[in-house]
């Protein structure tokens, strides 16, 4: 059971832990945090791929995070803003609990950092199964972007852009210099050739364009978003990412994971364009502020995000320094990101191969 503090309790005393500082694991984290007494804490298996997720208390009541370095302190401030935001706007959100000494996070060992949130209940699939669930998605992310339109903070990326995909081909380019010696010398090389020619024929093809910049989450695969039971999307989760970007890129990036009936964990893909059809058709139900220019652009954003993440994927196949992976899928980090590019390079290939009627599917819902 959670039990909050007595307020005054032990008024005098300071635990060796809170007086360190660091909490090097979750009930040292809850015990730092001050508000809630440890009982039970699950961890979340399989994880996301940078963030550690524990569940808390019966229920459960919390979700604790063990939030990577890579995301800086201001990460924080902007979740606790843009929640509170959007949920006075009367959208379901998770919150951040304050520690009792009111910090939104604590530290924790090597740079990472410690955060408690409420617990939504539901659940987060990892893929999409019908176009009922689809349209579900869109409406609740059309929804999500509305409710921000005038959000009165800062919403500049605090992290350089994830989406420079010039930044990540030119990392790419640097790691096939790299792998000389690894083990996934040739696999690296074929995976990473190819997705340096798709990029050449996208620029050739669609090229780089100026759109507005619209609130966004920033990484909407559908297991960043919650579920009930009835089949209604709830709210979005995991806000690490929460940004401003084009609805070209923010979209692109979540039609690419919505899409693919193989899951990104297979080098085998299928492209659904009847979800493409179902989660923009309830998107533009909600968000409709889109304009037709920014939703032309989202198939070809698509398309760009499936390169982009598959030159990540392969980097990081020869640097295993970067996104997580799961023992169940391979056998190594590196094997595991090389399945990932594989998987990305052959969906870029369907979208890129069937972006006529990507198009058409936009232009008829006008």
């Amino acid at each position: 059971m959670l039990t909050r503090r007595a307020e005054g309790e032990n008024p005098g005393y300071e635990s060796p832990m809170r007086q360190l500082g660091i909490a090097r694991t979750p009930p040292e984290a809850l015990a730092i945090h001050g508000g809630v007494a440890f009982s039970a804490c699950r961890r979340v298996e399989p994880g996301g791929l940078i963030n550690t997720t524990w569940l808390v208390g019966d229920g459960p009541v919390f979700i604790l995070q063990q939030v990577n370095a890579i995301f800086p302190p201001a990460t924080h401030q902007r979740i606790h803003a843009v929640t509170e935001h959007i949920a006075a706007r009367g959208l379901a959100t998770p919150l951040i609990i304050p520690a009792a000494d009111g910090r939104l996070v604590l530290p924790g060992p090597d740079g990472t950092c410690w955060r408690l949130m409420s617990f939504i209940p539901g659940t987060s699939p990892h893929r999409v199964t019908d176009g009922a669930m689809a349209l579900q998605a869109g409406a609740l992310v059309g929804r999500f972007h509305s409710a921000l339109l005038d959000y009165p903070g800062d919403l500049t990326p605090l992290r350089p852009d994830p989406h420079d995909t010039l930044r990540h081909m030119r990392t790419l380019r640097q790691a096939l210099q790299d792998c000389g010696g690894h083990r996934l010398r040739s696999g690296i090389e074929q995976v990473g050739q190819a997705v340096l020619a798709g990029w050449q024929r996208w620029q050739g093809a669609v090229g780089l364009s100026d759109l507005p910049l619209r609130p966004a989450h920033g990484d909407l695969k559908i297991s960043n978003l919650r579920f009930g039971e009835d089949g209604r999307a709830i709210c979005l989760i995991d806000l690490d990412t929460l940004g401003s970007m084009p609805l070209a890129l923010e979209l692109g990036d979540a039609f690419r994971s919505w899409c693919n009936r193989g899951g990104e964990d297979q080098a085998q893909v299928s492209l659904d364009l009847q979800i493409f059809a179902a989660g923009l058709q309830g998107y533009r139900s909600t968000a409709h502020f889109a304009s037709r220019e920014e939703l032309a652009a989202v198939p070809p954003g698509c398309w760009r995000i499936c390169l982009e993440l598959a030159a990540r994927f392969c980097a990081d196949a020869c640097y295993e320094k970067y996104f997580g992976w799961d023992p169940a899928e391979a056998p190594g980090r590196g094997e595991h990101n090389l399945l990932r590019a594989r998987g990305q390079l052959a969906l870029a290939a369907a979208v890129e191969e069937r972006l006529p009627e990507l198009l058409m599917v936009v232009a008829h819902q006008d």
